[in-house]
């Protein structure tokens, strides 16, 4: 007996169900079936074994070609965000206070602002607060192998820092050559002479980067301290407290053509640990100290991290002492 609906008796096909598994099996079957050319133009080319192999073009890290974040466009793209959404940002979350600007006022040149590095708001921080007269004409020397492994991220800080690679384990022709360009050109750079941010909270000693540059470039070298970064972003911290920050500038120092870059990144380490100490305790106690010697240094004591840890918080905790006592005779 026929089934209705289905004349000549014929069954109805039973439909698989489609998986996965069933259409790469499938396509494994097609690919079995029709046998493809292996050699060229279907597959890629084999190259001689005669022929040299030309090097293969490197467009990241030290290589990145940064030139483009110096177009006219592009500074005006970057003019328009730092001034109407990454300085207010700044103020809300970092609240700076600006010391030392007269220390530069007389300068009439590029120069290259160093600091040392304890957060990456750093960057944005000092941007924001460097004098205009600097900062339209400003670029940011950034670490080659960590802001400049993507592209994503190599265009992301050329565009809104103006940064350029550099590399921090030592000064490389390409780096040098670069740097020497545009500071001749009349751009202003600010760089880390760390070479990286600080993981527990003190300095890390200096290396000669910034101190050959100015050498190399007779562009005097201007001296920055910025205290609180780390209190707001931490090194490996994902979590943002808002506070205040200070930023001291210092006197500028000069390079001579005879001048041992060794000898001015000492001096520059020394001018910057003279500034944190400003903020410490009164700028006559610090002048008085650089001028004897006797200035504390950034890097911290020896020992064992929670020894350098105390050591890092003991002079907050002795100014709130100082504080509670001086507050003492009007509580009740």
């Amino acid at each position: 007996m026929t089934p209705p609906g289905l004349p000549g008796g014929t069954e109805p096909r039973r439909r698989l169900p489609v998986t996965p598994d069933a259409v790469e099996g499938a396509l494994g079957a097609l690919r079995r079936r029709v046998r493809l050319p292996s050699a060229f133009p279907i597959a890629a080319p084999t190259w001689p074994s005669t022929v040299a192999r030309p090097p293969v073009e490197r467009t990241l890290g030290v290589d990145y070609d940064s030139e483009w974040a110096r177009s006219p466009a592009a500074r005006a793209g970057r003019a328009l965000v730092q001034e109407a959404v990454a300085a207010p940002l700044v103020r809300v979350l970092a609240a700076p206070t600006v010391r030392g600007v007269d220390r530069i006022a007389h300068l009439d040149e590029p120069v290259i602002f160093a600091a040392n590095h304890a957060s990456h708001l750093d960057a944005p921080l000092l941007v924001s607060v460097i004098p205009q007269r600097w900062r339209r004409d400003l670029f940011v020397a950034g670490a080659a192998d960590y802001f400049f492994d993507t592209r994503v991220k190599a265009a992301t800080f050329a565009f809104l820092l103006n940064a350029v690679p550099i590399e921090r384990q030592r000064v490389s022709r390409v780096s040098a050559r670069r740097v020497s360009e545009l500071l001749a050109d009349g751009w202003s750079m600010l760089i880390f002479p760390e070479g990286g941010r600080s993981p527990d909270g003190w300095g890390q000693a200096h290396r000669a980067g910034a101190a050959w540059m100015a050498q190399r470039t007779g562009r005097p070298i201007v001296p920055v301290h910025v205290e609180g970064t780390r209190r707001i972003l931490a090194k490996g911290s994902n979590r943002i407290r808002p506070g205040r920050t200070q930023v001291t500038f210092g006197a500028p120092l000069k390079a001579g053509a005879d001048t041992d870059p060794r000898e001015l990144a000492v001096r520059l380490e020394a001018a910057i640990a003279a500034l944190a100490d400003e903020i410490e305790n009164d700028w006559y106690t610090a002048r008085r100290r650089a001028a004897a010697g006797t200035t504390p240094v950034l890097t911290g004591p020896d020992g064992p991290g929670w020894r350098r840890a105390w050591s890092l918080g003991q002079p907050r905790r002795d100014e709130r002492r100082r504080h509670r006592r001086e507050k003492w005779p009007w509580t009740s």
